[in-house]
């Protein structure tokens, strides 16, 4: 099978500029966000080495030797898993986490989205 020198396909199609979003408008079993954070705790940061649907906490390009506390990382492509009723933000094999330049916000450390939990409630239609 022969491919075109741009690597593939037809033809080329424009890639989108990332739509940023704030870590206060996530919600449960949503997908695809791009967000920039700055990592508070080391504590928090853990790498699952295998799950349900093979996803990693940290996708590629990154790993849990980046989220050293104080580091600044975008987040590209993650999602909203769910366990025990709590949010997790996490990055699969198709997401991207990149350390950036330090940027100037602050953390909001009392809106801790983690600290929320969430019952799947059951609705009967009739």
């Amino acid at each position: 099978m022969a491919s075109t020198a741009n690597g593939g396909g037809g033809s080329s199609v424009p890639k989108r500029k990332p739509v940023f979003v704030k870590v206060d408008h996530l919600k449960p079993g949503t997908n695809g966000h791009t967000l920039t954070v700055k990592v508070v705790s080391a504590n928090a940061v853990s790498q699952q080495k295998k799950s349900r649907n093979n996803s990693q906490l940290l996708g590629k390009g990154g790993g849990v030797d980046l989220m050293k506390p104080g580091t600044t990382v975008i987040l590209r492509n993650a999602k909203i898993d769910m366990f025990k009723g709590s949010m997790r933000l996490a990055v699969d094999k198709w997401g991207r986490v990149e350390v950036t330049e330090p940027e100037k916000f602050v953390v909001k450390e009392d809106n801790n989205l983690s600290l929320v939990e969430y019952e799947l409630v059951s609705v009967v239609e009739e």
